[in-house]
């Protein structure tokens, strides 16, 4: 709650101004001066400042509820008691209903694994009628790699739901409700991020997906430091979580891998990379590494859920590797025109170093000819 916006509080427009001209902006900014700090800092009344003061502590900490009244508000106020269903049976009974409301839910996945192929098949679940198990509503799909293929969200829909998509004007209606932004860098995802907030419920949009927000960090890789980089990469997560939180609607965001060097921890892109840092060549001894989530640990612990997708053995597998309610399962999938069905009833636990582990069909045989 520390990193709540001030600009989001509802605070009168003269003190908010000067709080930002100040660069007061979060609820951790203010409140970790006393009030005598901030009428000297903002050259306002103390009457002023205490007012301010009060009502972002409201915000920022507000009142003990009963479980019993957040669920009648779930209840009241959102289909499903605060779940997206996916459709996919096995893994909203995991996650009790589906994708939560109000959570940034995170897939990771390697190229080719199906993070898109899920993001286009909730896009259109998103914009089914509640009757049918939607969300009724809008969808605002913020595109950083060119991936979106319109022909494709229509194909799942034609498929998976024949006897609505098949009458006249509903698949226009479709993509009309799909609002598709490309976005080429963090710069640019923040001044949309600010834009849609203030019109999610004006336009009805109860989905964003963000697909992918690794793609953004690794394009400006080298245009600033580490640290400033870990900053903004905090500083939008908190922006999203914020948003899903005030929006009470779902936020998805894709991610991609890395491989990361289990003797020193330092992530590299490929094995080569290693080869150019040193002279001698990489053994299987001396080069030990996995594929794991990139963006790093802060951002592991911003998302609210974590799915991975994967591919092992011939089988690929949506893995919940982090959820509030569900343990570490995995669920055998498989792509058709349908989008993502799971295989059957099956899934299995995962345990120890599987759970964050990520296996990717191609990476092993990297693994293999640089050894």
């Amino acid at each position: 709650m520390a990193g709540k916006l001030i600009s989001r509080m509802g605070l009168h427009s003269s003190i908010h101004h000067i709080f930002a001209a100040r660069n007061i902006l979060t609820a951790q900014d203010a409140l970790c001066k006393t009030e005598l700090e901030l009428m000297e800092l903002l050259d306002v009344s103390l009457d002023a400042v205490s007012a301010a003061v009060t009502q972002i502590s409201e915000i920022a900490c507000p009142p003990c509820r009963t479980v019993l009244s957040v669920t009648k508000d779930h209840i009241m106020n959102e289909p499903s008691h605060g779940h997206f269903q996916t459709h996919l049976i096995g893994l909203d009974n995991a996650l009790c209903g589906g994708i939560p409301f109000g959570a940034v839910t995170e897939v990771v996945a390697p190229a080719g694994s199906g993070k898109t192929q899920f993001c286009l098949m909730l896009s259109v679940l998103a914009a089914l009628p509640e009757s049918h198990g939607g969300l009724n509503g809008n969808v605002v799909y913020i595109d950083t790699e060119h991936k979106f293929n319109s022909g494709r969200m229509i194909e799942i829909a034609k498929s998976r739901f024949p006897d609505i998509f098949h009458k006249e004007g509903m698949l226009r209606d479709l993509a009309a409700r799909v609002l598709v932004l490309q976005i080429s860098s963090l710069t640019e995802l923040a001044e949309s991020l600010r834009q849609l907030e203030a019109s999610v419920t004006q336009h009805c949009i109860k989905l964003v997906i963000i697909d992918s927000m690794a793609a953004l960090v690794s394009s400006e890789q080298g245009q600033e430091q580490t640290s400033s980089k870990h900053d903004t990469i905090g500083s939008q997560a908190s922006f999203l979580k914020a948003l899903a939180e005030v929006s009470r609607i779902p936020v998805v965001v894709t991610n991609q891998v890395r491989l990361q060097n289990t003797q020193d921890d330092k992530s590299l892109t490929f094995p080569f990379e290693a080869k150019k840092k040193s002279d001698h060549i990489i053994t299987s001894k001396s080069f030990e590494a996995h594929l794991t989530a990139a963006l790093g640990t802060n951002w592991a612990h911003a998302v609210n859920i974590r799915l991975i997708f994967e591919s092992y053995g011939g089988q690929r597998f949506i893995k919940i590797a982090k959820s509030p309610v569900s343990p570490t399962l995995a669920f055998p999938f498989v792509i058709t025109a349908l989008g993502i069905e799971l295989v059957g009833t099956e899934f299995f636990e995962i345990a120890g170093q599987d759970i964050a582990v990520i296996h990717g069909s191609g990476y092993e045989d990297i693994f293999r000819k640089e050894e």
